[in-house]
């Protein structure tokens, strides 16, 4: 049953009155429609107003793009909606969420090294103002999820680490500043990513936690930001097998579902014992890890009437609402289940004033300005983390250290997409300062040194080696560990003991479980200018390090601390 006048909604009696006025006179096609977050592929304006006449969605998301575009957009969304739009991004580390031009601030995991909660308030800051200034209103952050496992290819740096209890401080914070600059929170990905070493992109994945350990960890975050008035909630494809047995003792392994689609969890666990009032939102239903589970025409109803209040993006738009429709008629969905979704959904709306208009937004000049910029670098230079230091190797300098060679390991295959963060090289920067800098070519591999070349080649050649590592974490990745060249891994630190080697990673702390043998190791967390410009100042001393790491960094590996 929804409670309107309690948390998160506390709407006052006429507004109450207001939204029932709403949802009295909606057909059931607008009913249907306010079920959906389509993901936008419509530019022009005669194409938007088709899009919101046909399928009425109750919220919209686009990737990010040039921050005049996407406001233009979504003006023009809102305008042609009869029921304001919940309009989302994922505001996970700035405005870049939605901007092209925005601000990249930092991924949680960069905040969280920072020992500075101010810089989660920055955050949250950062990304409401630059959203608001395109009139985004709906955040898919922060994320709460807690990165037990440091093999899981999704969560890593997207998180604030591994203590929940500076998990759940950074959240308070960065939705603080998301709120004063009218942007809805929503937190995700319940019940809880970073125990599985799989990616729900790919699979559903396992928390495998017991209940007791669940309720110690999770369950804390969780049912401490409902406490305070979460509004949203977004629920992954994670099977959470010892609470659904817990809740439903008679279920039977193959019947236990992925969170987004079970009852135990949605009804049981979400609503009845942590006692979330607010709006549930799944995860992207395009994921194998939602489809996999029930075929999508059974599935799609049964997310609603199991517990979540809308569905997050589409494989086919018209094949799913026609199985929203079909699952009314067959009784899949109930006509109080669907009722209860839309009114929580419009209750969101009225709640945080998109009904009112009275949002005041931010002219476009804030979007990547000067203040914002500065404010990342401040927070890469709190962040950055010196996690092992036992040579005596910093600072360096041209008269130490006059030649380097650098390895720019990465990604070898990108799929055609344009790599997120920073486009300039260390390179560039040490160059400038007088180091004679030789880079590895990967694309003419030398032979000679390969084969008979030995370790008189490399002392003669370089003073110093620097491996820079940017293995972003991203969707639909198994794995997030270096792969070296299969050519004898010619590219691997096998002269650590004859020349001097720095290895820095810029966006996964965990590198060291693939070398053990690097005795100067530095984590960044996040791969834009701002982290880039500060590594350089800290590395030729200009700086000091005074980064924490929020995980174990050595992957509980005793090799790693050597």
């Amino acid at each position: 049953m929804i409670e309107l006048s309690k948390k998160p909604f506390c709407l006052t009696e006429k507004q109450i009155n207001n939204l029932h006025e709403i949802f009295s006179v909606m057909s059931l096609d607008e009913k249907i429609g306010q079920l959906f977050c389509p993901i936008g592929s419509s530019f022009d304006e005669e194409q938007i107003k088709e899009f919101i006449e046909k399928y009425k969605p109750g919220a919209m998301m686009y990737r990010p793009m040039e921050s005049h575009k996407i406001k233009n957009i979504h003006e023009n969304l809102q305008k042609y909606s009869k029921i304001p739009l919940m309009l989302a991004a994922n505001l996970e580390s700035g405005g870049n969420g939605i901007c092209l031009d925005g601000t990249y601030f930092s991924r949680q995991m960069g905040v969280a090294a920072t020992n500075n909660i101010d810089q989660a308030y920055n955050l949250g800051m950062i990304a409401g103002k630059e959203a608001n200034a395109v009139k985004c209103n709906w955040s898919f952050a922060p994320i709460v999820d807690i990165d037990k496992n440091f093999l899981n290819p999704i969560t890593n740096i997207r998180t604030f680490g591994s203590d929940k209890d500076l998990v759940i401080q950074c959240a308070q914070y960065q939705m603080k500043a998301l709120r004063e600059n009218c942007v809805i929170p929503c937190i995700k990905h319940f019940p809880g990513d970073g125990v599985d070493m799989r990616d729900q992109h790919l699979v559903s994945s396992v928390n495998d936690l017991t209940v007791d350990q669940w309720d110690n960890s999770y369950g804390k975050i969780y049912q401490t930001l409902i406490d305070d008035g979460v509004e949203t909630i977004m629920v992954g494809h994670i099977l959470l097998p010892y609470y659904t047995k817990y809740i439903n003792p008679e279920i039977n392994d193959e019947d236990i579902l992925p969170a987004s689609m079970s009852k135990e969890i949605l009804s049981g666990l979400l609503r009845g014992k942590l006692g979330f009032n607010g709006m549930i939102v799944t995860d992207a239903t395009a994921m194998v890890g939602y489809n996999v589970s029930m075929p999508r025409n059974k599935v799609i109803p049964l997310t609603i009437e199991n517990g979540c209040d809308m569905i997050l993006f589409n494989k086919n738009i018209d094949e799913d609402y026609q199985a929203m429709k079909d699952g009314i008629e067959s009784g899949l969905l109930s006509i109080e289940r669907l009722n209860e979704a839309v009114l929580r959904i419009l209750a969101t709306k009225m709640a945080n004033g998109l009904f009112e208009k009275l949002n005041e937004f931010h002219d476009l000049s804030i979007i990547g300005c000067k203040e914002h910029q500065e404010l990342a670098y401040q927070c890469a230079s709190e962040a950055i983390t010196l996690v092992k230091n036992r040579q005596d190797v910093l600072p360096i300098s041209p008269q130490k250290y006059k030649k380097v060679r650098i390895y720019n390991l990465t990604d070898k295959t990108s799929g055609g997409f344009k790599e997120e963060g920073s486009q300039r090289r260390l390179e560039d920067y040490l160059e400038k300062l007088g180091f004679d800098i030789d880079v590895y070519d990967y694309e003419n591999l030398n032979f000679y040194e390969i084969f008979e070349a030995g370790t008189s080649y490399i002392k003669e050649k370089y003073d110093l080696i620097i491996y820079v590592a940017n293995f972003d974490t991203a969707s639909n990745y198994t794995v997030r560990r270096i792969e070296w060249i299969k050519l004898m891994a010619a590219d691997a630190p096998w002269f650590v003991q004859e020349v001097p080697t720095i290895f820095i990673s810029m966006a996964n702390p965990y590198h060291l479980i693939d070398v053990p043998m690097i005795k100067t190791y530095i984590n960044c967390y996040s791969n834009n200018d701002a982290c880039l410009v500060a590594l350089v100042n800290k590395l030729i001393g200009k700086e000091e390090f005074s980064g924490v790491s929020p995980v174990d960094a050595f992957c509980g590996k005793w090799d790693t601390r050597r």
